[in-house]
């Protein structure tokens, strides 16, 4: 019997409208990103398996067709992803062309080494013909030799584009960079990633603001599927070794991609391949290799036969064949073909086994993009397939080993991926000031009791997978950037509040926290830091709409769990609801309220129903060792914050306030007064 892990659910209505197609043949995320074909340079943000590839090749065709550019250049991370730029019958399917590339321009498929296809992209440049593709590594190679200008009136399309990076190292950030200067040619960028490289920035920011951007959602996404209705997110805790508990979460029914921990990883055991062993036997018993597939054939205790594909194993010829089997075109709709899939570093980006239900991780990932990678193999619409869920397994921190301190990283940061994956997969938000001007959005759902002109009102719009909310007191951004921000950025403000270890660390053990020294301080060095192009409205705009982003999806979640047993307000609604009934329930809606929240609150009620007590309570004793009084630093955002509550009530904060927030900031400015006075007295 595997045990239930605490997790955050996200329900879809499951309307098919994600995999119908237009009379050209284009599925709906297609549609959107075709509209913005005429864009020089487009950022296109979608999930795993939303049909990125084709959406390129319908853009490029028309880019050559209809746009005068001469040739294009798909660029890919590795080879197996060329072959998601096969020759494709568009016309069949409505559209005016048809996507072909000649067999001697596909060089993910052409052998030997990157010299060889430098040559190639050289020919290819010289020649006539118009289609391209071939490897992130390639490209570089190929700018290196021939230089940019060689690559003027022609489009460069970059798949997975969160490979590239801004940082100086990364040759192909540079390459992109130096073609936007030149400005000569037209990019379009593709991501199933919204972290995008996660700790390092894509783009500087000044490219960034050139892009246009297409991005549609998980929640578009999952909502228009046909089969899949609901994905779970969590994570277990064990002791020990993860192989003796593995049977707790691995359910041999389900189909699962099971990663195993990296061999450097506290979680690892240092031989992978007695990990594989151990999890085969804990299945059942061995019954040796199918001779076909290599699969490893295991009989359960209650009789019925496991395939399980074994991609740990390092011997080439026995991983080929497994692999091979793997990508066998013929068994694509077999949902019998294979039940498990063990894997190290392989099964990530990519790769498509649409009966996938379960994805299950030993072992923090250090990257979210690869995380998201990883949940994207079990977010595939299947036929009878209505759940999905992704799991992470994690070490429990053991005061008695001398890794306790890495341990308890391990265990925030994946809480922190865990909270920016509800984020992802939570409908978008739109947030409004309230005002005596407001009224309702056309196309929105203002509930039962429709649009009220005396509250902050929230709508939702099934059709878009968006909420509009009013928050009084709201400062809306006014530049052109921090409008981009606010609406297509604010899960990267988000990530990197939850990934700072003070933030998380504060939020969910300091005892005596007063939630704003996270939401206004906090958050408010984290923009000022990663946008200082912005004025200071600009940037307060923008944290204020992150935090409200990051909050009401928290508090939703913490009301749709409660709820959990009352059929009624689950279903395919349960954080709509739950954003829509916090609303009702407060008097006002308004940004101090959202202020006063801590964003971890629910998080820790979670880690608690999941870790033993004694390893919470250890984990508390390290972190409140830790805790140092405050900084000058602090003192100085403290003081700031005290300035404004001054212009607002015509007084300064005051140190006996029964208001935690208000005392916080008066011990701020107390603070400064010290060090002043001891700068002076010397």
């Amino acid at each position: 019997m595997t045990q239930q892990v605490p997790s955050v659910s996200v329900n879809y209505a499951a309307n098919g409208s994600s995999t119908k197609s237009n009379e050209l043949g284009m599925r709906e995320m297609q549609e959107g990103a075709y509209e913005k074909r005429g864009e020089q340079y487009l950022l296109i943000k979608s999930p795993p398996a939303s049909g990125k590839s084709r959406a390129l090749m319908f853009i490029a065709l028309d880019k050559l067709h209809n746009q005068g550019l001469r040739q294009a250049i798909v660029v890919v991370p590795e080879k197996s992803i060329g072959s998601s730029f096969n020759d494709e019958p568009l016309s069949k399917y409505g559209f005016w062309a048809d996507w072909t590339v000649q067999p001697r321009w596909n060089l993910c498929n052409a052998p030997g080494g990157d010299d060889g296809k430098v040559g190639a992209v050289g020919k290819f440049l010289a020649s006539d013909d118009k289609i391209l593709v071939c490897t992130h590594a390639t490209f570089r190679f190929a700018v290196d030799k021939f230089g940019i200008e060689a690559f003027d009136d022609r489009l460069i399309a970059v798949d997975e584009f969160h490979h590239v990076s801004a940082n100086p190292d990364n040759k192909l950030g540079t390459h992109l960079g130096a073609l936007v200067a030149r400005d000569k040619v037209h990019l379009v960028a593709m991501t199933g990633s919204y972290f995008r490289g996660d700790a390092e920035a894509v783009l500087s920011p000044e490219d960034e603001a050139k892009f246009d951007t297409f991005t549609y959602t998980y929640y578009q996404q999952l909502n228009g599927y046909k089969y899949l209705k609901t994905l779970d997110i969590g994570y277990f805790f064990y002791s020990g070794s993860y192989a003796d508990d593995i049977l707790k979460v691995l359910d041999p029914t389900e189909k699962t991609i099971l990663h195993i921990p990296n061999v450097n990883s506290r979680e690892s055991t240092k031989d992978k391949h007695r990990e594989v062993e151990h999890i085969i036997d804990a299945l059942g018993d061995w019954q040796g290799a199918d001779p076909i597939t290599g699969f490893q054939l295991v009989k359960t205790p209650d009789e019925r036969f496991l395939r399980i594909a074994d991609l740990v194993d390092d011997e080439p010829s026995k991983r080929d064949k497994v692999s091979a089997a793997l990508k066998d075109s013929t068994q694509k709709n077999n949902r019998d073909h294979v039940d498990i899939i063990i894997a190290l570093g392989m099964a990530k980006e990519g790769f498509d086994w649409i009966w996938c239900e379960h994805a299950l991780t030993v072992g923090y990932r250090a990257s979210l993009t690869e995380i998201v990678q990883i949940i994207g193999r079990a977010t595939r619409d299947a036929e009878g397939k209505t759940r999905a869920r992704f799991t992470n397994l994690i070490a429990e921190p053991d005061a008695a080993a001398e890794a306790v301190t890495e341990a308890v990283n391990d265990t925030l940061k994946a809480i922190a991926a865990s909270l920016l994956m509800e984020q992802v997969l939570a409908p978008r938000f739109n947030f409004t000031p309230k005002t005596v001007k407001s009224g309702p959005v056309e196309g929105f759902d203002y509930g039962e009791g429709g649009y009220d002109p005396n509250k902050e009102n929230v709508g939702f719009s099934e059709a878009s997978g968006q909420f509009q909310i009013e928050i009084k007191g709201l400062v809306e951004p006014k530049s052109k950037e921090a409008k981009r921000i606010c609406q297509e950025d604010l899960n990267e403000v988000i990530t990197a509040f939850v990934q700072d270890k003070t933030t998380i660390e504060r939020g969910l053990f300091d005892e005596e926290l007063v939630p704003e020294e996270l939401t206004q301080v906090r958050m408010g060095k984290i923009v000022g830091a990663r946008f200082p192009e912005l004025d200071a409205e600009d940037q307060e705009a923008v944290r204020q709409h992150a935090v409200a982003a990051l909050n009401l999806t928290q508090k939703a979640k913490e009301i749709a769990l409660s709820n959990r047993d009352d059929t009624e307000t689950t279903g395919n609604t349960a954080l709509i609801d739950g954003v829509r009934k916090f609303a009702m329930d407060v008097r006002e809606l308004d940004i101090d309220l959202i202020d006063r929240i801590n964003p971890f609150g629910e998080a820790y009620s979670i880690l608690a129903k999941t870790m033993s007590e004694e390893s919470l309570r250890q984990v508390q004793a390290v972190i409140s060792a830790k805790k140092v009084q405050l900084s000058p630093d602090e003192a100085r955002d403290l003081a700031k914050r005290a300035v404004k509550f001054k212009q607002e009530r015509g007084r300064l904060p005051s140190i006996t306030s029964p208001d935690p927030w208000e005392k916080k900031m008066a011990e701020g400015v107390a603070y400064l007064a010290r060090m002043k006075q001891e700068a002076t007295n010397g």
